[in-house]
């Protein structure tokens, strides 16, 4: 099981996906199905204080 969930995000990888979808490995219509089924993390998100990045640096 852990292999064909690896193997369908490989699939949607961001770092592969335009190559896939050059190649026909994956539609447009399964790319955006999948982006469409991930959950909104929006409200988890914190803002990044960019003079305090550069002290942490």
């Amino acid at each position: 099981m852990r292999l064909k969930m690896a193997n369908e995000e490989k699939l949607v990888d961001v770092r592969l996906r335009d190559r896939l979808l050059a190649q026909g490995k994956i539609t447009k219509e399964q790319l955006e199905k999948h982006l469409d089924n991930l959950p909104d993390d929006s409200k988890n998100a914190v803002p990044l204080d960019q003079e305090e990045a550069k002290k942490m640096q």
